[in-house]
């Protein structure tokens, strides 16, 4: 079980990282511009857009993770393993505090 002291500074880095994650997915960072007769320029800038939605997606999907271990600090049932209930070792916490499984499970 986790203290009160490590469940304050894991809640304190996953409100960091939300504030991150959030920041990046504000920042589109995506110029097109206007010459359309440089069409390897254009080309480079499509891929690098595609790039940017699969990074995107992943930075949302990211954040969802943090959003839900917020969500379970709120209610009491943060640092337990749901697919074996018990406790997550504030190791795994400190390195992934979103993290939903123990280090047991996620084995499997």
């Amino acid at each position: 079980m986790l203290t009160k002291e490590e469940l304050e500074t894991l809640k304190e880095k996953l409100l960091e990282e939300k504030l991150k994650l959030s920041l990046e997915l504000e920042d589109p960072h995506v110029d097109f511009g206007n010459d359309v007769d440089a069409f390897d320029e254009e080309s480079d800038e499509a891929e690098e857009f595609a790039n940017r939605l699969g990074i995107q997606a992943a930075t949302k999907e990211h954040l969802r993770d943090v959003n839900g271990a917020l969500e379970r600090i709120a209610v009491g049932e943060y640092g337990m393993c749901e697919e074996c209930h018990n406790p997550i070792s504030f190791e795994l916490l400190s390195v992934e505090p979103e993290s939903r499984l123990c280090k047991v499970c996620k084995i499997k």
